[in-house]
């Protein structure tokens, strides 16, 4: 069996009055945002698109130990789908900060060159433990996968009258010199893991799933086709759409690439 997961579209400032394929804008909205309502089976597991026409704010969220009582924290991965020449996001502080040197640069905006900067291109990989300071750029298009917690601490915003979070922001923040310099690179064909850590998994497949993915994917999962189509119990499962499968046997693909995802 699967199901398609309902799907909700976000006006950001930040977003994008056309979207790109297969998405279509109904609106004149600026959609920034398309997310996948979480299944009573993963509630803890979010699956977004994000579409960007300017900069997003400079922030960062907390981990579970820091969250408010009664909400997680927010571990975040990555997986670029498109990108103008030239697109960046950013990921970590480039040297170590004291907490009264990163709030004077959140303030006078110069946080942003203290950033790790990366151009990116499709198919490029991404992993935000949580407690790093992170941005992205515009002219990105990518898939998000998260722990569903709706927790943003924001610390330099572009001049936009969006409320900052500065303290909770240098509770959470990991100030050390971020040590994970490089973007993981990800091979144009072939399965590849892209995640494997304690609040989910994440892998790209090519075709249908191989032996090895399907034992280490027991259970429920969510398939996130990327390219072609899919098919599962004779549902056909396309680009642009996330579904809640029972078992990785039932997916089946002449010819596409996916990622799947499940709570670890």
């Amino acid at each position: 069996m699967t199901t398609l997961l309902p799907i909700h579209r976000v006006e950001k400032v930040w977003g994008r009055d056309e979207l790109p394929a297969p998405f279509t804008n109904v609106t004149d909205a600026r959609v920034g945002e398309i997310w996948f309502d979480p299944p009573a089976a993963m509630p803890d597991l979010l699956v977004k698109y994000l579409f960007t026409s300017e900069k997003l704010s400079v922030q960062v969220h907390p981990d579970d130990a820091q969250a408010p009582d009664g909400m997680s924290g927010k571990e975040e991965c990555w997986f670029i789908l498109d990108a103008q020449p030239g697109a960046r996001l950013a990921i970590g502080l480039k040297e170590s900060l004291s907490k009264e040197e990163l709030r004077a640069a959140a303030l006078d905006g110069s946080i942003e060159e203290l950033l790790i900067w990366h151009e990116v291109a499709a198919g490029d990989f991404f992993y935000l433990p949580a407690g790093t300071i992170h941005a992205i750029g515009p002219g990105i298009s990518l898939i998000e996968v998260q722990q569903n917690a709706d927790i943003t601490y924001r610390l330099y915003d572009y001049g936009r009258p969006r409320e900052l979070h500065l303290d909770d922001a240098l509770r959470v923040a990991k100030r050390q010199s971020y040590a994970r310099r490089k973007r993981d690179m990800i091979p144009a064909a072939g399965e590849f893991t892209l995640h494997e850590g304690p609040h989910f998994r994440l892998d790209r497949i090519d075709g249908v799933p191989s032996p090895s993915a399907a034992k280490r994917y027991a259970g429920r999962l969510l398939l996130i086709p990327v390219e072609g189509d899919y098919v599962v119990n004779g549902q056909k499962v396309t680009a642009g759409s996330c579904s809640l499968v029972d078992d990785i046997s039932a997916i089946t693909c002449n010819s596409g690439k996916a990622l799947i995802a499940q709570p670890s």
